[in-house]
Protein backbone atom coordinates (compact mmCIF):
# COMPACT_ATOMS: atom_id res chain seq x y z
CA UNK A 1 0.00 0.00 0.00
CA UNK A 2 1.14 3.31 -0.71
CA UNK A 3 0.44 6.11 1.91
CA UNK A 4 -1.01 9.44 1.35
CA UNK A 5 1.95 11.83 2.96
CA UNK A 6 -0.52 14.21 4.41
CA UNK A 7 -2.64 11.72 6.10
CA UNK A 8 -1.61 9.75 9.41
CA UNK A 9 -0.82 6.17 8.39
CA UNK A 10 -2.93 4.52 11.35
CA UNK A 11 -5.91 6.36 9.72
CA UNK A 12 -5.47 4.93 6.36
CA UNK A 13 -4.64 1.69 7.55
CA UNK A 14 -7.82 2.50 9.95
CA UNK A 15 -9.99 3.42 6.63
CA UNK A 16 -8.65 -0.05 4.38
CA UNK A 17 -10.35 -1.90 8.08
CA UNK A 18 -13.01 -0.23 7.80
CA UNK A 19 -13.93 0.01 4.10
CA UNK A 20 -13.72 -3.98 4.82
CA UNK A 21 -15.87 -4.80 7.04
CA UNK A 22 -18.17 -2.21 4.69
CA UNK A 23 -18.09 -4.44 2.03
CA UNK A 24 -18.38 -7.95 4.01
CA UNK A 25 -14.77 -9.13 4.61
CA UNK A 26 -14.92 -8.65 8.05
CA UNK A 27 -18.74 -9.30 9.12
CA UNK A 28 -19.89 -8.95 12.59
CA UNK A 29 -18.47 -10.79 15.61
CA UNK A 30 -15.56 -11.99 13.53
CA UNK A 31 -11.78 -11.02 14.21
CA UNK A 32 -10.19 -8.61 12.66
CA UNK A 33 -6.56 -8.15 12.16
CA UNK A 34 -4.15 -8.28 14.70
CA UNK A 35 -1.71 -5.85 15.67
CA UNK A 36 1.19 -7.88 14.35
CA UNK A 37 -0.90 -8.73 11.28
CA UNK A 38 -1.45 -5.30 10.49
CA UNK A 39 2.67 -4.37 11.01
CA UNK A 40 2.76 -7.05 8.89
CA UNK A 41 0.60 -6.75 5.94
CA UNK A 42 0.68 -2.90 6.15
CA UNK A 43 4.61 -2.30 7.04
CA UNK A 44 3.58 -0.13 10.09
CA UNK A 45 5.53 0.46 13.58
CA UNK A 46 3.83 -1.53 16.19
CA UNK A 47 2.59 1.40 18.07
CA UNK A 48 1.17 2.83 14.83
CA UNK A 49 -0.50 -0.40 13.81
CA UNK A 50 -2.29 -0.11 17.46
CA UNK A 51 -3.44 3.30 17.06
CA UNK A 52 -5.54 1.45 14.39
CA UNK A 53 -7.74 -0.62 16.50
CA UNK A 54 -7.95 2.07 19.14
CA UNK A 55 -9.32 4.31 16.69
CA UNK A 56 -11.44 1.58 15.48
CA UNK A 57 -12.46 0.79 18.76
CA UNK A 58 -13.39 4.91 19.22
CA UNK A 59 -15.19 4.38 16.35
CA UNK A 60 -17.65 1.69 18.27
CA UNK A 61 -16.57 -0.71 14.89
CA UNK A 62 -14.24 -3.37 16.90
CA UNK A 63 -14.05 -4.37 20.62
CA UNK A 64 -11.66 -6.32 21.78
CA UNK A 65 -11.72 -9.11 24.01
CA UNK A 66 -8.56 -9.79 26.35
CA UNK A 67 -6.59 -12.95 25.54
CA UNK A 68 -9.27 -13.23 22.27
CA UNK A 69 -8.27 -10.50 19.91
CA UNK A 70 -10.78 -7.98 18.00
CA UNK A 71 -13.63 -8.28 16.49
CA UNK A 72 -16.31 -6.35 14.59
CA UNK A 73 -18.94 -5.11 16.35
CA UNK A 74 -22.52 -6.31 15.73
CA UNK A 75 -24.03 -2.66 14.89
CA UNK A 76 -20.63 -1.89 12.69
CA UNK A 77 -22.65 -1.72 9.66
CA UNK A 78 -25.62 0.77 10.35
CA UNK A 79 -23.11 2.66 12.49
CA UNK A 80 -20.90 3.02 9.07
CA UNK A 81 -23.72 3.58 7.32
CA UNK A 82 -24.69 6.31 9.68
CA UNK A 83 -21.24 8.19 9.38
CA UNK A 84 -21.73 7.79 5.66
CA UNK A 85 -25.27 9.71 5.42
CA UNK A 86 -23.92 12.36 8.13
CA UNK A 87 -20.87 12.69 5.98
CA UNK A 88 -23.13 13.08 3.01
CA UNK A 89 -25.28 15.94 4.18
CA UNK A 90 -23.06 18.06 6.40
CA UNK A 91 -20.22 18.22 3.00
Amino acid sequence: MEFAPDIPRWRQVAAVIRSRIEDGTYTPRTRVPSVQQIVEEFGLATATAQKVNVGLRKEGLVYTEPGMGSFVSADAPALIEKARADADTTG
